[in-house]
């Protein structure tokens, strides 16, 4: 009769530490959710002929790249999730790219937020792939950091 109770005591011990056990694993499975605000990068381009008429063209306009940083950052930072819904977002990306190729020229500038509205990194770099990896190491860091305090 004592054999009993026991098996009893010890299959709810080991269910509440598997349940306790389950419940840190999925704390660690948690991921930080990022928001990309919407590209606003231009571009212009154009030719002026000076020897013959004096004519030229000049174009350009708006060339959002928005799904392309969306594309790089799930890419480049698996362990973040991409969300649409900026009031789940646990960060903010802000990623603005000027157009124009010149030489050394850092055109990829781009600021991350936290969900209380802090920036948190900012900084410019020569591509766009360096400006994800740079916004994304901040990001994990942060998050690592806040899961590390919560505990």
């Amino acid at each position: 009769m004592i054999a009993r109770p026991l098996t009893l005591i010890s299959c709810s011990l080991a269910l509440i530490t598997n349940f306790a056990l389950g419940a840190e694993s999925k704390r660690d499975d948690v991921r930080a959710r990022v928001f990309v605000l919407e590209s606003e990068s231009w571009a212009m381009g154009g030719e002026f002929d000076i020897f013959d008429d004096g004519g030229g063209e000049v174009s350009g306009g708006a060339r959002p790249q928005t799904a392309e940083i969306v594309k790089t950052v799930r890419d480049r930072c698996p362990t973040l999730v991409v969300t649409r819904k900026e009031q789940r977002a646990d960060y903010v990306l802000e990623l603005q790219h000027e157009g124009g190729k010149v030489f050394l020229r850092k055109n990829n500038k781009f600021a991350v937020y936290n969900a209380d509205g802090d920036a948190i990194e900012s900084g410019s770099t020569r591509s766009l792939g360096n400006a994800v990896k740079e916004a994304c190491a901040a990001m994990v860091d942060d998050w690592h950091a806040a899961q590390t305090m919560e505990r």
